[in-house]
């Protein structure tokens, strides 16, 4: 395949940064969901077999490279990047827009793969110039299937000493990040409530325990969790998304059920919504002659920052980015989650937002919209960042 054999074959940095580039957008026309990356791992593998680089698979479709594994005297690092796309229907006008229907890479994990491979492979060529171990892992499944939990538990952090990673962010503007000390983005979960009520015909609700009525009652309620159970200077969201109670205009329904989602900034406080949330849902419940039946699940924990690596971090990003690097008028932790978390929940390390608009109108959009794109620009600026972190010389 030509892609692999300019992957391979570059001579200075402008064609490797060049066939990165080319390479992100081939993934972006080939997007794969969550442990289905089998043609992008294919394809990463066959790149480091052509290459000479040592490689083993962690999880069927996850991929782990290490670099001077024999210089065991250094702490050994590791970066990571992501591979899945989203179950999307695209909608933007590129030459290299999916060409899978219903498959989008709306998140910017096409960038990532590309911009960890540029670094694998210009580290490799420069490897006398490195004092330590360095691991690269390919992750598949990270949007909520929880990727980073099945190769942490298949060995993927086994000697590793500190681990970095990164997400392209559209709402920061190009040339700038964020790196804070603790956490960086939020836990979250989703809940379920059923309310079970009694039917009947509209114009006798007396004879009726209406669900409708009561599941309006409960989506309010739940609404004094962030605004009167936590601290103002809490950072959470508490959405209600749907409410499902389908009849006809003249018939009250058996039941409604009602779902959402919290976003919270630590574990501790997700429990403590979700206590609120099963609480509430039955008062009001009972208050309206219905009974309820509360689901609650945790899904990915608040992805939080070793101090000692976010300093390394914004050390970098200082150097690479300039003094006015950091994006203070966004604040964190911010509200989306990763499943980076897992991997900082079992090893130091420290997970960076860096930004991605360019002020041209084109990388704007948020991830997970349907005209979203990665700006290729992003991959020269973090293989710089990888390179001071891992010691080596920075491409030019």
């Amino acid at each position: 395949m030509d892609i692999i054999n300019g992957l391979i074959n570059w001579k200075n940095w402008d064609e490797l940064n060049a066939e990165a580039i080319a390479l992100r957008r081939h993934l972006h026309m080939h997007p794969e969901l969550g442990y289905e990356e089998f043609e992008t791992a294919k394809l990463i593998r066959t790149t480091l077999d052509k290459a000479g680089i040592s490689w083993r698979s962690c999880t069927e479709t996850g991929t782990i490279a290490t670099l001077c594994a024999d210089k065991q005297n250094a702490p050994h690092i590791a970066f990571r990047g992501d591979m899945d796309a989203l179950p999307m229907a695209e909608k933007t006008d590129v030459a290299w827009r999916s060409n899978n229907a219903g498959k989008m890479h709306a998140c910017g994990h096409d960038g990532h793969s590309a911009t960890l491979l540029a670094s694998l492979l210009w580290m490799h060529r420069h490897q006398d110039q490195l004092s330590q171990p360095i691991s690269f892992i390919f992750q598949p499944a990270e949007e909520g299937l929880h990727g980073a939990d099945k190769m942490v538990k298949a060995g993927a952090l086994e000697n590793i000493d500190a681990i970095y990673g990164w997400h392209n962010w559209p709402a920061i503007p190009f040339g700038k990040a964020v790196c804070p000390d603790g956490p960086v983005m939020s836990a979250n979960g989703t809940f379920e409530i059923t309310v079970q009520g009694y039917g009947g015909h509209s114009s006798q609700p007396e004879l009726c325990r209406d669900p409708v009525l009561a599941a309006a009652a409960i989506t309010m309620n739940l609404q004094q969790i962030v605004s009167r159970r936590l601290a103002p200077q809490t950072p959470a969201v508490l959405s209600l998304t749907s409410i499902d109670a389908k009849s006809g205009p003249t018939i009250i329904p058996q039941n409604a059920k009602l779902s959402g989602s919290i976003r919270v900034a630590n574990t501790a406080e997700r429990d403590f919504v979700f206590e609120e949330i099963i609480k509430i849902a039955a008062a009001t419940a009972q208050s309206y002659g219905v009974e309820v039946t509360t689901e609650v699940l945790p899904r990915l924990n608040a992805t939080i920052n070793n101090d000692e690596n976010a300093a390394i971090y914004r050390t970098v990003l200082h150097k690479e980015l300039g003094e006015e690097w950091q994006d203070k008028n966004l604040a964190v932790p911010i509200m989306a989650s990763e499943d980076f978390s897992y991997f900082l929940q079992h090893c130091a390390g420290a997970f960076a937002l860096i930004g991605a608009d360019d002020g041209t109108g084109e990388h704007q959009k948020p991830c997970h919209h349907q005209e979203y794109d990665f700006n290729d620009a992003l991959i020269a600026v973090v293989v710089r960042i990888f390179c001071h972190i891992s010691g080596a010389e920075s491409p030019k």
